[in-house]
């Protein structure tokens, strides 16, 4: 069972990376789920389940007699992290890049605020460590982007916003790729690390004004290296 479950996520990757690049193009029919067995010698049963988790996601339609049809991306589950991590591995555009970024912008600075209303001691201390990584990061004693990644995911978590919490994952897929190309543009390493803690001791003391400020200033940064490249 387990095999099957691996060859059908294996298959379903391997479908909706293709998707995402072009290979099989927008409205046009793919192979059928025979053929598709035969082209990638899997199951006929990991085939159709693999058909089904790409309908979930918006990236197909299958009906009886019609085939399989490759859907427009305004159907794209942009939130699911499988369709987000493929369109990101397929070189994502400046113009997607900047919409995460509007998006970031909706939530962050609001989560820094709520963090600094709500966040308990051992979320202090999460947001702490994460900083403390950042650090090491400078010394290349971590990971910088892990780090920076950290970070943020913590003040999402402090919020208590279980919304928020739920958008976890899909920032931090998204984040992967925008936080490495600023930082390229910029001509750094790492993040400012004065910045973030800037951000951490206004949570930490309370100051929800403060938190959310510095925060909506270091996307407002971000955005406008981004928007620099259109």
């Amino acid at each position: 069972m387990k095999q099957a479950q691996n060859l059908t996520q294996q298959l379903t990757h391997k479908l909706g990376l293709a998707i995402v690049n072009g290979h099989y193009p927008v409205g046009e029919g793919m192979p059928s789920e025979a053929n598709l067995c035969e082209e990638f010698e899997v199951s006929r049963s990991s085939t159709r389940e693999a058909v089904k988790m790409l309908s979930a996601k918006g990236l197909v339609s299958s009906r009886p007699k019609q085939g399989i049809k490759v859907l427009p991306e305004s159907s794209w589950n942009m939130f699911d992290t499988d369709v987000l991590s493929w369109i990101l591995q397929s070189k994502p555009s400046l113009k997607l890049l900047k919409e995460f970024t509007q998006v970031r912008f909706a939530i962050e600075p609001l989560a820094a605020e709520l963090a600094a209303k709500n966040a308990t001691p051992i979320q202090l201390q999460h947001i702490d460590k994460a900083l403390k990584r950042m650090a090491d990061a400078e010394n290349g004693l971590d990971d910088p982007l892990d780090a920076d990644i950290s970070f943020h995911s913590a003040i999402l978590e402090a919020s208590g916003n279980r919304f928020f919490l739920q958008l976890t994952q899909f920032i931090n897929t998204a984040l992967r790729v925008s936080i490495r190309y600023t930082n390229h543009v910029k001509g750094v390493k790492t993040a400012d690390v004065n910045a973030h803690a800037q951000i951490y001791e206004c949570i930490k003391s309370g100051d929800a004004t403060g938190a959310r400020a510095y925060v909506h200033n270091i996307l407002e940064e971000a955005l406008s290296l981004i928007e620099l490249k259109l």
